[in-house]
């Protein structure tokens, strides 16, 4: 009888506990879709879906889906999608999305009522940063839930490749003062992320926390604001996607030549670390990361 199985088994459960398997999808919500649409293009991006009843397009490169959702009555309560783009909600690829759930419903997370129309499906969510929200899928091998919600553009290859093997490195959230231990808390807690060491740094942003997922798959990089700065935790937010690449130089030269524009920064000397789009619509930018998908 081997004594060690139960005690490895449940090791990896404690490491990530609701099964993560990365990010099946970003969303943003704007009134705008198509100038979004079109800098999405610019990034490599594809439009390969449209939803069977609502004003939203799935986006795709490489292993990377990103929705945009201009359907007004999607969102909060009283607020329909502005001109200027959010990062409305990330989807996260779990083990058991009701189990998941309800774990986090259990450890004090606040629950998003769901509408769920004719032909779709309920997928369970729990409010995020701001007004976002974190949705749990574990449609996402063999049957998706772009499936039973989108119908394919006809004509179209529903898995474009990837610029330079972009993938999807993680995201940047913006959050109040003195907030960062207790985002920290938030997402050990209730999802089982991890601290990196202060020394541990991606791109060329060398500021606040980073948490890998348990996972491994992706990271969050939490940024208060500077010391100058008077209280900002009404306007906590994602502020951007970091897309990885093994060459961040190569990728910037592509992209160039598709018409992206990309920033010096004073913590840029070299393009091997990474490098930051502009912002386009007032509030979407990209951050190229240089990584080795595992």
């Amino acid at each position: 009888m081997n004594h060690t199985t139960p005690e490895r088994e449940d090791i990896r459960a404690n490491d990530n506990p609701i099964g993560m398997d990365g990010i099946e999808f970003i969303e943003y919500a704007t009134s705008k879709p198509q100038a979004l649409g079109q800098v999405l293009e610019m990034m490599g991006f594809r439009p390969i879906a449209r939803h069977r009843s609502r004003e939203v397009m799935l986006y795709r490169q490489g292993e990377v889906n990103i929705i945009v959702n201009a359907h007004h009555a999607a969102h909060s309560q009283s607020a329909a999608p502005d001109e200027q783009p959010v990062i409305a909600a990330m989807a996260l690829r779990v083990r058991d999305a009701g189990v998941a759930y309800q774990r986090a419903l259990d450890l004090g997370a606040w629950a998003v009522p769901t509408r769920v129309e004719v032909m779709e499906l309920n997928i369970p969510a729990i409010h995020g940063v701001g007004q976002s929200r974190i949705y749990f899928v574990d449609r996402h091998r063999v049957f998706s839930i772009y499936d039973v919600d989108f119908v394919p553009i006809p004509g179209v290859d529903q898995h474009p490749p990837a610029q330079h093997g972009l993938h999807l490195f993680g995201l940047v959230q913006y959050i109040g003062n003195e907030r960062t231990a207790d985002w920290t808390e938030f997402y050990q807690s209730l999802l089982g992320f991890e601290t990196l060491p202060d020394a541990q740094r991606f791109g060329i942003l060398p500021k606040g926390r980073i948490l890998r997922s348990p996972c491994k798959g992706f990271h969050l990089q939490l940024i208060e604001p500077e010391p100058s700065v008077l209280d900002v935790e009404d306007d906590e937010h994602f502020q951007r996607l970091g897309l990885g690449t093994s060459d961040v130089a190569a990728a910037v030269t592509s992209l160039s030549a598709l018409g992206v524009e990309f920033v010096e920064h004073a913590h840029s000397t070299s393009q091997r670390a990474g490098a930051l789009t502009r912002n386009w619509m007032g509030s979407v930018s990209f951050e190229l990361v240089g990584h080795v998908m595992p």
